[in-house]
């Protein structure tokens, strides 16, 4: 089952488990936040909305937030030593899709939990010795 949801202006395809920057989005790294604006539900019985589902929703946690790559703007009128150099870094948020919900229903799942980091194997004294 998919989900057409807007956020931040885009309209964004999901599915479950799928992590994708967007803009817009409220809440602190490590909460589940729901999104309302559901367009469109696919599947066995798509389901389009007039403009939104009432009752459809997305169960969303929120992973990080950050900055994006910088953009510059440069202008140039050549002939009349003018030029214009702006930067912009634009903010997203770091999504990864919860769960697809119907029908009004409350988020069931909670945040992902973070993967444990791999421990570096011990080096032995005759590796210490040869370096």
């Amino acid at each position: 089952m998919f989900a057409v949801i807007k956020t931040g202006g885009k309209q964004y395809r999901v599915v479950e488990d799928q992590v994708l920057k967007v803009e817009g989005v409220e809440g602190e790294p490590g909460t589940i936040v729901q999104i309302g604006e559901v367009i469109m539900l696919g599947g066995d019985k798509p389901e389009i909305g007039k403009p939104t589902i009432s009752g459809a929703s997305v169960a969303v946690e929120i992973v990080e937030h950050g900055r994006g790559r910088k953009v510059i703007a440069f202008k140039k009128r050549r002939r009349k030593n003018s030029r214009r150099k702006r930067g912009h870094r634009q903010d997203f948020v770091l999504i990864r899709i919860s769960e697809i919900l119907t029908g009004g229903a409350k988020p069931t799942k909670g945040p992902k939990p973070k993967p444990e980091p791999k421990a570096k194997p011990a080096k032995s004294e005759a590796e210490d010795d040869a370096a």
